[in-house]
């Protein structure tokens, strides 16, 4: 009987290196789940679009000027953030990954209290799913367009506010 559904679910495979998971129809290489059991897994350079785009545009906007995120700023954003995050990044999208993107880019250092929640909601919500590997829980997108969307949303909405501030400082009497 065990032989059979072995050999079952060997002929659902979509390669001997991908194994299909139930709920998503999406594919999980067995070599993921190999480095995952080995502590191997988590590559330095799958951070490195998340880490260059931050820089590039700090570079833009400040120049060689020292910039520092503020965390209540961070925070008023974190859901877009993570969004952002698992969009940038190729691999290593577990919540540990995220909290040190998230200290590492924005200077912030978030519980996990309260990050988890928000990837939690956002899996809810239909923006992220979350595949259960063999020690931790890996997001990606769910819904790309909806995900596009409230990132976009979240950036006019700063977008805004900046020009507002701009405009009043150029034009407001502070003195």
């Amino acid at each position: 009987m065990i032989l059979g559904v072995v050999v079952g679910s060997m002929k659902q495979m979509k390669s001997p290196t991908q194994i299909d998971t139930e709920e998503s129809g999406d594919s999980i290489s067995v070599e993921t789940l190999r480095e995952e059991l080995e502590g191997t897994g988590y590559s330095e350079t799958s951070g490195t679009a998340v880490s260059e785009t931050v820089s590039e545009v700090e570079a833009s906007l400040f120049g060689s000027e020292q910039f520092a995120y503020e965390e209540a700023h961070v925070k008023s954003s974190l859901d877009e953030l993570l969004v952002s995050l698992v969009s940038l990044r190729d691999a290593d999208t577990h919540g540990k990954q995220l909290l040190d993107d998230l200290a590492e880019e924005f200077d912030t250092m978030l519980s996990p209290g309260t990050v988890y929640p928000r990837l939690h909601e956002l899996c809810e919500e239909g923006v992220l799913d979350q595949r259960e590997l063999v020690k931790t829980k890996e997001y990606v997108l769910d819904d790309a367009d909806d995900a596009r969307s409230r990132v976009a949303a979240a950036a006019r909405q700063h977008l805004a506010l900046g020009m507002v501030f701009r405009a009043a400082l150029e034009e407001g009497d502070f003195e």
